[in-house]
C-alpha cells in the first residue's frame, strides 16, 4: 500500500495527521452535543480540548519510551506515526480530569458524555495509522491482508490490517455508547462499558500484532488494557452496590 502524504513547502502533511485532526474535530463535536443534550456546562468543552492535547502528548511520549532501544528519542518524537494507544488514554485522561477538577465539574456525567466522542476520535486515529503503515499486525494469508513497503517499519509481507479492525470496532463502540446514552443508561455504567469493551478488545487484538512483550508474555498495551478492564469491572460493581444500598430497607 502506498504511503499517503504531500508537502506544503517544507511541511509534510500525512494521512495520519489529517485523520488525527478530523478525529479531534469529530470527537469535540460529539462531546459538545452530548454536553448540550444533558444540560452540562458549556465550559466543559475545555475539558475535551485538554483531553485531545493530553492524548496526543501521552501517545507520543509512551511510544518513545517503548521504542527508545530501537530508535533515537529525537527520531521517535518527529516520526510521522509512532503513537501509543495506552499512552493516549492515560495522557488524555490526566489532562482532561485536571481541567475538570479545576473547573469543579461533575466527574461521571462528564466522562460519560466524553465516552462516545473518545471512541469516535480513536477510530479516526486508527485509520490514520493505516494510511502511514503504523501499528499493523502479524503476517497473514487472508484476502484483505496488506503490505506496507513504506510503513513504520516497512514490510513487503502481507499482514493483518489491525488498524482497520480496531477502527471498525471503535466506530461500533461509539454508536453503541451513543445509543446507551439516549436510552438513559446511568453515567457510571456508560463509563464501565467503555472501559471493559475498549480494554477487552485491545487486549485480544494485541495477540495478532507485533509489539514487544515486556512482562508475563504481554505487551504494554495489554497490561494497560487489563487495568482498564479492571477499572470498568470495579465501576460496574460499585454502581450495583450503590443501587442495592439505595433500595435497601
Amino acid at each position: 500500500m502506498p504511503h499517503l502524504s504531500f508537502h506544503l513547502g517544507p511541511l509534510e502533511i500525512t494521512g495520519f495527521g489529517i485523520m488525527v485532526a478530523l478525529g479531534a474535530l469529530a470527537g469535540l463535536w460529539v462531546f459538545e452535543n452530548e454536553l448540550a443534550a444533558r444540560f452540562l456546562a458549556s465550559r466543559a468543552v475545555d475539558v475535551g480540548m485538554a483531553g485531545v492535547a493530553g492524548g496526543l502528548i501521552g501517545a507520543k511520549f509512551l511510544y518513545v519510551i517503548e521504542h527508545f532501544a530501537q530508535e533515537p528519542v529525537a527520531t521517535g518524537l518527529v516520526s510521522r506515526g509512532g503513537m501509543s494507544w495506552f499512552g493516549g488514554v492515560i495522557g488524555g485522561a490526566l489532562f482532561a480530569l485536571s481541567v475538570a477538577i479545576a473547573l469543579r465539574l461533575p466527574m461521571f456525567p462528564l466522562v460519560a458524555a466524553a465516552a462516545p466522542a473518545l471512541a469516535l476520535g480513536q477510530a479516526f486515529g486508527r485509520i490514520g495509522c493505516f494510511l502511514v503503515g503504523d501499528d499493523y499486525g502479524r503476517p497473514s494469508a487472508l484476502p484483505w491482508a496488506v503490505a506496507f513497503p513504506q510503513g513504520l517499519p516497512p514490510t513487503i509481507e502481507r499482514v493483518h490490517p489491525t488498524q482497520l479492525y480496531e477502527a471498525l470496532f471503535l466506530a461500533l463502540l461509539a454508536a453503541a455508547l451513543w445509543h446507551w446514552r439516549r436510552t438513559l443508561v446511568p453515567d457510571r455504567a456508560i463509563v464501565a462499558r467503555y472501559c471493559v469493551l475498549a480494554g477487552g478488545f485491545r487486549f485480544l487484538l494485541e495477540f495478532i500484532r507485533v509489539n514487544q512483550r515486556v512482562a508475563l508474555g504481554l505487551t504494554v498495551a495489554q497490561l494497560g488494557s487489563l487495568l482498564l478492564v479492571a477499572a470498568g469491572i470495579t465501576l460496574a460493581w460499585w454502581g450495583s452496590k450503590t443501587v442495592v444500598k439505595a433500595f435497601a430497607p
